[in-house]
């Protein structure tokens, strides 16, 4: 008498079964799909939203004007919102952070004391990164804080780490421009990151 075995067939189809009903499952579940500010409806526990860090007020710091607040545009874009522009959303970890409140007011502060010490070397036609390294550190900075470099035949970058106020700058033929900023979103730190998500 011939057996007709099935008891292997049965086995290999449980699996396959419990795969082609929980596919559907897994494809609708997705992982990323929601953006902050989304709403999220049934199908899970509610979550408390995550505290937005507070700004510091602006004020008018010293030896500063004071210009009026500029006013919202329908093409200004609200922070609250996610930005569309994946390439944006997808570097906005080299994007730095402005300074509010008394940093703001530190940062300027050291926007001039800079602008002025690098101005005689301006004036001279001295771009040398190393001249510029010696003007910054005379004015106070930590020799390992200044990074300075050539910047074509007659111009100089340079990047003082004093975090959490950074001040980078160029200096030129033309002029000797500096600005203040505090940091990246992704590391502590007034070097710029060159790597992201």
């Amino acid at each position: 008498m011939t057996m007709i075995r099935t008891v292997g067939r049965r086995r290999r189809t449980l699996p396959t079964a419990v795969l082609a009903l929980a596919a559907p499952i897994i494809l609708v579940a997705g992982c990323g799909t929601l953006r902050p500010g989304d709403e999220v409806t049934g199908g899970g526990p509610a979550r408390t939203p995550v505290p937005t860090p507070s700004v510091a007020a602006d004020f008018t710091c010293p030896g500063e004007s004071p210009s009026p607040t500029p006013r919202k545009t329908a093409s200004t874009p609200d922070p609250t919102t996610p930005p569309t522009d994946h390439y944006a959303e997808n570097h906005g970890f080299m994007v730095p952070f402005p300074l509010h409140g008394q940093r703001r007011c530190d940062g300027l502060a050291a926007v001039e004391r800079v602008e002025h010490a690098l101005e005689p070397l301006r004036e001279r036609g001295d771009f040398a990164p190393q001249s510029t390294v010696d003007a910054l550190t005379r004015l106070g900075y930590a020799a390992g804080s200044v990074q300075a470099y050539q910047n074509g035949p007659t111009g100089v970058s340079f990047l003082l780490d004093t975090y959490p106020v950074c001040v980078e700058g160029t200096m030129d033929r033309a002029t000797t421009k500096a600005d203040a900023f505090g940091g990246y979103p992704d590391h502590p730190g007034c070097d710029r990151p060159s790597g992201g998500h």
